[in-house]
């Protein structure tokens, strides 16, 4: 398990990932999975929105997936079970796809079925916390990478990576993930993290970040 969910000195703390609300996606969970089978997907391996013409959406029980924006492939979010894919983006689903970045477990159901649970169940509070911190956190990936500057979208996007699950974190290059997740040059992110690493701010393993130390808000 992750326990990197700490503050970081010099670096934001109120990053949304914060407020994740276990509880409100359990309890869903809860409710949904005695209509769905728990099935494996690879490693790098695409979660489908469709099922033939049925729409589904999936209950993430463990591990972590990215979801990407098609045609340029951006990564918008990532996120680590528990959680349910699928079922913010009703209406543009064409738009997007999610990718396992390790081997995960998840339980697929159709989307029309979920609806229909949230409703006989009432469920419509827990489902509208898990909806609020979907939303709040691909805004805050949006607006961060578009009114900053190259260092400071290099700091957050530095911070997001030490919360991500072990099983990420350490089997993904720093320099890849902010670039899946960023316009930013390779070279420019490869540039600044190299001095990152040299002046003591970060700790690195052939490319892996291990720790921050300290990240200055201007560089």
């Amino acid at each position: 398990m992750n326990t990197r969910m700490t503050a970081v000195k010099g670096a934001p703390t109120t990053s949304s990932l914060a407020f994740k609300p276990f509880a409100d996606i359990e309890k869903l969970i809860a409710h949904l999975r005695p209509f769905t089978e728990t099935v494996t997907i690879n490693k790098g391996d695409v979660v489908h929105y469709y099922e033939g013409e049925i729409r589904q959406c999936w209950l993430l029980l463990s591990g972590s997936v990215a979801l990407h924006r098609r045609g340029d492939g951006v990564v918008l979010n990532s996120e680590s079970g528990p959680f349910i894919i699928g079922v913010s983006s009703q209406l543009c689903s064409e738009h997007l796809y999610a990718r396992a970045l390790e081997d995960v477990e998840v339980a697929p159901m159709p989307l029309a079925l979920f609806n229909q649970i949230v409703a006989n169940e009432g469920l419509w509070e827990p489902f509208s916390r898990l909806l609020i911190y979907t939303v709040s956190r691909i805004y805050e990936h949006c607006s961060q990478i578009s009114q900053m500057s190259a260092y400071d979208i290099i700091r957050l996007q530095l911070v997001e990576l030490l919360q991500e699950p072990d099983s990420v974190r350490l089997n993904t290059t720093a320099a890849a993930y902010i670039k899946s997740r960023t316009y930013l040059s390779r070279s420019g992110i490869m540039r600044i993290l190299s001095e990152l690493r040299t002046g003591g701010y970060i700790a690195m393993q052939r490319g892996v970040l291990i720790d921050i130390h300290h990240l200055p808000l201007k560089y």
